[in-house]
């Protein structure tokens, strides 16, 4: 009886999910494979006590919890409130989230400063002018120097800002001047990514900090460092090491791999691994060595953000997001998946167990019980990368059962690569780089305005509904989409990143838009860490003018619907306090605290232009960003929607 009401809920989660997943899903209840979802049924029911934020374990006093129902305690031990406890919790999830996306910038930084100095790096300068930008934010003289020169000196004056001392840090102030002089005003101007977040673990330490606004107000800077500063960092050095993203086609989901090759997974968040790997995989040698053991050759298919990176850089195909990482290996044609830090699942074991996957750590960060440890380091890439390579060609005779292997056949087309720098050319082409007609598209009232919808996939919900059905009604109502990390592969794999779905979904102002320049109506931005992008391209349209002078004028939103990880805290936490209404599925581990709530979801607005907002509905959520961008396009006294739409705000 359990395992059919098991079965019964796990069904119930995955219906509106794509064919491929399904498919996989229903042979892992059939081999009675235990996955991600089997997990979470036997966790129910969660604690509602923390689900509501009112734990709080951070002394050895404790556990305390609060009661806000009955005739329970009211207060800690220590004393603190409920308010307290609450604002403790959020931030340290921002921390967390800080911690995790800025180390993976100051990797990125390292790796530059080792490109600059070894000329024998498998890493090379691949866009010169963009360092040359850095170099000029960074006050790093770039005239008659060797541009390994100029790259070393501006890595140092980077690694400046996870640990400085004095002053404050240099990259959020490529925010919109307005932005930056309301950060100093309320002294939650970053001064260092790894300050900020050490001084909001502190501060969230028994017997420190209780105030739950002045809590936040470190969440913010932390979160600042983290958004304008270590994710900034990653995605314009990523830039500059491996290539600005131009718009470019390839395909997604599990119908990607083929029985007849080698199949080898990169997962994880680090493109200095993966690009590698990618390119050794590509290498005629390999492909040699692969049908010398009898497969037709090397293919690499992409997991999470990894495969976000390599597709915006290489094409290469994504196989599928964050709870499709088991569904991979249920194919039984994974040799080997090599995996690097973030979101990797410790249950991968237990999968790869029934069949002949080897898995392969490489970070000193994360080491797993169950995975092979091949630790990677940039100086012998080539060589470590190779030795990856070879590993899953040497392993593809050991194919448990040939004859077995199950590979939906399900893919689908999309175009990724977009960038910043990239919507100057396709809006304004070669020649007239600029963003003007985006500006235009919107005062005049084809565009309505903009909406970032990010973040993860969770099993707590139907899987991939709350995307979907969000954006979908989003861009009927000619609100244009830009997307990153795992939300952006679910949107591939729903054929939401081809032009062609603008004419089936979107409303017939953005359809013109997009048939003008030739985009999808919802644009893929790349990995979780460029949500930079999108500060970037917001900080653009200020720049251009016509639309205010600040982030929070401007007729935008920004969504998490199905968020998971701290890292989607983090974000939302630098998009509020960057002025951006920010909507997330299920609420902050909050609700039992009706100060914080309060203060979240309305009051901080007043402080620094954006807010929180909660709603599971996506439909209704999606109504909800758009009342927003109306209420922001009638303060700007923009004209009326060229095209009535059937939504109407007041409603």
């Amino acid at each position: 009886m359990e395992m059919k009401l098991s079965v019964a809920n796990i069904k119930s989660k995955i219906s509106y999910a794509d064919k491929a997943s399904q498919e996989m899903i229903d042979k892992a209840i059939k081999e009675n494979i235990e996955i991600v979802w089997n997990r979470y049924e036997k966790m129910q029911p969660q604690c509602e006590f923390g689900s509501l934020g009112l734990c709080c374990k951070n002394c050895n006093m404790g556990p305390c919890r609060i009661d806000p129902f009955g005739n329970g305690p009211k207060q800690g031990i220590c004393g603190a409130t409920v308010d307290t406890i609450a604002a403790r919790n959020i931030a340290r999830m921002v921390a967390g989230g800080a911690a995790a996306h800025s180390d993976h910038g100051r990797d990125i930084v390292e790796t530059l400063l080792m490109a600059s100095q070894d000329e024998k790096s498998a890493y090379g300068i691949k866009n010169e002018e963009k360092l040359k930008v850095m170099a000029s934010l960074y006050d790093v003289e770039t005239e008659e120097r060797d541009i390994r020169e100029v790259a070393g000196d501006v890595a140092k004056k980077m690694f400046e800002e996870f640990g400085r001392q004095e002053g404050e840090m240099v990259m959020p102030i490529t925010a919109p001047p307005k932005r930056v002089k309301l950060w100093k005003e309320l002294e939650i101007m970053p001064r260092a990514i790894d300050r900020e977040v050490v001084e909001l673990m502190h501060r969230t330490h028994i017997g420190v900090d209780a105030d739950y606004k002045n809590i936040m107000k470190q969440s913010m800077r932390a979160a600042l460092s983290d958004g304008w500063g270590g994710s900034m960092i990653a995605t314009e050095l990523s830039d500059v090491l491996f290539g600005l993203p131009d718009p470019l086609r390839s395909t997604v989901n599990l119908g990607v791999f083929d029985k007849d090759y080698v199949n080898i997974v990169v997962h994880g968040h680090e493109p200095t691994l993966s690009e590698i790997i990618a390119l050794v995989a590509m290498d005629e040698k390999m492909t040699k060595k692969a049908q010398e053991k009898g497969a037709k050759g090397v293919n690499i298919g992409g997991i999470c953000c990894t495969a976000n990176e390599i597709l915006m850089r290489h094409g290469i195909p994504v196989a599928g997001n964050f709870l499709q990482q088991e569904l991979a290996i249920l194919t039984g044609a994974i040799e080997l998946m090599v995996v690097d830090v973030q979101c990797l699942m410790p249950g991968l074991k237990n999968v790869a167990g029934y069949y002949h996957t080897n898995l392969v750590t490489t970070s000193p960060k994360a080491k797993m019980p169950g995975f092979q440890h091949i630790e990677f380091h940039e100086n012998r890439a080539l060589e470590i990368a190779t030795q990856i390579v070879e590993q899953a060609i040497e392993n593809f005779p050991n194919r448990k059962n040939p004859e077995g292997v199950y590979i939906p056949s399900v893919t689908e087309r999309l175009i990724a690569g977009f960038s910043s720098e990239s919507v100057y050319k396709f809006l304004g082409g070669k020649y007239r780089a600029t963003y003007r007609p985006l500006n235009d598209a919107i005062i005049q009232g084809r565009i309505r305005g903009a909406a970032g919808v990010v973040g993860c996939v969770n099993p707590n919900v139907e899987y991939e509904k709350l995307h979907i059905e969000m954006i979908k009604e989003l861009i009927k109502n000619d609100v244009l989409v830009v997307s990153t990390g795992c939300s952006a592969i679910t949107c591939a794999k729903y054929g939401l990143l081809q032009p062609e779905a603008a004419f089936k979904y979107a409303g017939q102002g953005l359809q013109e838009v997009c048939r003008a320049v030739g985009i999808p109506p919802v644009l893929h931005l790349g990995s979780c860490v460029d949500n930079s992008r999108i500060l970037k391209v917001l900080t653009n349209v200020v720049a251009e003018g016509g639309l205010g002078d600040d982030i929070s004028d401007l007729p935008v939103a920004g969504a998490a619907p199905e968020w998971m990880s701290e890292k989607a805290v983090s974000i939302g936490m630098y998009f509020v306090a960057s002025g951006v209404y920010t909507v997330i599925g299920k609420p902050l581990p909050m609700m039992g605290s009706v100060n914080l709530y309060k203060y979240l979801t309305d009051e901080i607005e007043n402080d620094v232009g954006g807010k929180w907002a909660f709603e599971e509905d996506p439909i209704e959520a999606a109504h909800m960003m758009i009342r927003h961008i109306d209420k922001k396009r009638k303060a700007l006294k923009l004209k009326p929607m060229i095209y009535e739409q059937p939504f109407k705000p007041e409603e």
